[in-house]
């Protein structure tokens, strides 16, 4: 059996980029990770179950364990040293390093510490999505164009799940990969090697209780996955878990196609583009799916800050082609009537 860091070690000699870097800082990551995963475990147990008190910058109340898991990832980042600054979804700025190793690292991490937080309470499955960036400018202060980066410049994206068993799932733009957790060990251990999505699929995957504020295309859309034909093997099943590491997880592995539209409420959805969006985004693509905002592919957007949101139709490529299809027929100027 081959362990993460084994892999990551063995991947990147493939390519002629060892250095160890890279390994080390998602070795990083990993280890935060565990110290999570048991955390979530024994949530009831300990007492961090509940909100915090807290408000992040997107308005939301904080739960205490999205301060735990924040708190455990700018740990374990920090004390590697091979991360110079981290964006996160609760913290309103980027977070700098700047003693004499990290302010002279070569990574940007980008990351939701732990998505889908309103499920803890009931015990869904939730996840860690992060996004790793190299930057611009070496041995000056952290700059503008180290931190707000487009998504075809990122060097791996990936998340964690927190389910019926602990997994990583990762990108570095060679292929998908799968580690399951093993507890009894400590270690990740390859399970899902090149993991790869279906053309199609028959899971459609959107908070329906919406369906009123959202724009005629994606309406359609939803017809279109509730009509009765045979040769496209419809209708499709609707699941929706309300966690995007749960929801794209289970398409990931299944095919299908979730949805996270812009609707009149919030034009520009709710999904942030840097650590929800473009990392999974590469993870599709790479494992051969699609990823855009109803109207351009999202890795080529330019973010402006930090904290943007997007628009996400993500999955299975031919399903992500329809759903653009109808949002270009039926709500061309949608995102332009913001």
């Amino acid at each position: 059996m081959k362990t993460l860091v084994e892999f990551i070690w063995e991947q990147q000699e493939i390519v002629g980029t060892a250095t160890g870097e890279f390994s080390r800082l998602l070795n990083d990551i990993g280890i935060a990770a565990k110290i999570v995963n048991r955390d979530v475990n024994r949530a009831g147990l300990s007492g961090i179950i509940g909100d915090d008190g807290g408000v992040n910058v997107q308005g939301e109340n904080q739960k205490k364990l999205d301060v735990m898991a924040n708190n455990e990832f700018i740990k374990a980042l920090r004390n590697g040293k091979q991360c110079a600054a981290i964006i996160s979804e609760e913290n309103d700025d980027v977070i700098v390093f700047d003693d004499k190793t990290t302010k002279n690292a070569k990574y940007i991490v980008a990351l939701d510490p732990l998505d889908g937080s309103s499920n803890i309470e009931v015990n869904v499955s939730i996840g860690t999505i992060f996004a790793i960036y190299k930057r611009k400018s070496i041995g000056t202060t952290i700059t503008k164009e180290d931190v707000l980066q487009a998504g075809t410049e990122l060097v791996c994206g990936g998340y964690v799940i927190y389910g019926s068993s602990t997994m990583l799932i990762y990108t570095t733009g060679f292929g998908v990969h799968g580690f399951t957790y093993d507890p009894t060990c400590g270690i990740f251990i390859l399970s899902h090697p090149d993991i790869k999505i279906t053309d199609t699929g028959n899971i459609y995957s959107i908070n329906e209780a919406n369906y009123i504020y959202f724009p005629e295309g994606v309406k359609r859309y939803i017809k279109y996955c509730q009509e009765d034909d045979a040769t496209t093997n419809r209708p499709y099943t609707s699941r929706y878990i309300g966690s995007l590491v749960s929801d794209f997880h289970r398409n990931l592995l299944r095919g299908g196609i979730y949805m996270y539209p812009g609707n009149l409420k919030n034009p520009q959805g709710k999904l942030r583009l840097m650590y929800e969006c473009v990392p999974m985004a590469f993870l599709a693509e790479q494992a051969g799916g699609k990823a855009s905002d109803g109207f351009q592919r999202i890795l080529d957007m330019q973010p402006e800050h930090i904290h943007q949101r997007s628009p996400l139709f993500i999955g299975s490529k031919s399903m992500v082609e329809k759903a653009e299809s109808l949002m270009r027929e039926f709500s061309p100027d949608f995102l332009d009537a913001e």
